[in-house]
């Protein structure tokens, strides 16, 4: 009986092998990557921007989504979830509410969010202007 069983569990194998997708054997082989220089980063029109946010937060969403939307990158910490956050932003940026945005490095901290600040305080750093 046990013979039995691990002849129809090798068939059960061949029979799921033949059904499979056609894979060639040298797929990985073939597929072309990305080459990654991590000596030439690509430079990035923006300053640092790190915005303080929860998961929940209606003003939070419209930030990162104006962000994701114009391409512009920014590191995203959740107060909620890394409590080095919660303390950056009540100790650092003394702010109990969310969405803080802080561009470039503790140049301008913003406290809430519309496009039209945000954009003032990005021209503002980009002119180097204080």
């Amino acid at each position: 009986m046990a013979i039995l069983k691990q002849v129809t569990l090798v068939l059960l194998m061949l029979a799921a092998i033949a059904l499979a997708p056609d894979f060639p054997a040298n797929a990985a082989v073939s597929a072309s990557q990305t080459i990654i220089n991590p000596a030439a980063p690509r430079k990035s029109p923006y300053p640092r921007i790190v915005i303080y946010t929860v998961a929940w937060c209606p003003h939070c969403k419209e930030l990162k989504e104006y962000l994701t939307s114009r391409n512009i990158p920014f590191i995203n910490r959740d107060v909620e979830l890394e409590a080095a956050a919660m303390e950056d932003l009540t100790q650092k940026y003394k702010s109990f509410g969310v969405p803080v945005v802080v561009i470039g490095n503790d140049q301008e901290v913003l406290k809430g969010f519309t496009g039209e600040k945000f954009e003032k305080l990005l021209d503002k750093i980009r002119s180097g202007s204080k």
